[in-house]
């Protein structure tokens, strides 16, 4: 599980990461991200009851995808100053194996950093 200080506590920082946040989209999954003044980097994953009705599907995909990010941030040599919302929109990331799942979400993740790096805007 990522570590509580890497995590979003409140839903108004969710809120304001997905109003001005930019978006990176991949297939069947989103990055909104924003640059943030707090000092470290938060996460958080959105999976919509729509997209899998089963709660023990939808804690399983979001604790899949929280270990995958934790993996990522381990191997950041510099860790970026962002707030990241992950959005999955599909359900098939509860059956998907961990290495395709995690090849898509941190190709995403690394557009993110290198976009906050060059300064270039994303759609």
């Amino acid at each position: 599980m990522l570590p509580s200080k890497y995590r979003f506590h409140s839903r108004g920082g969710v809120q304001a990461t997905l109003r001005a946040g930019k978006t990176e989209r991949g297939e069947k999954v989103s990055v909104v991200w924003a640059k943030n003044s707090r000092g470290g980097t938060r996460f958080g994953v959105t999976i919509g009851k729509k997209t899998l009705k089963s709660a023990v599907g939808r804690n399983r995909v979001r604790r899949r995808t929280y270990e995958i990010i934790r993996g990522w941030l381990g191997a950041q040599a510099e860790r970026p100053q962002l707030d990241v919302i992950v959005i999955l929109y599909s359900a098939e990331f509860r059956e998907m194996p961990y290495g395709e799942f995690r090849e898509r979400l941190v190709g995403l993740l690394s557009k993110t950093t290198k976009a906050t790096h060059s300064g270039t805007k994303s759609v």
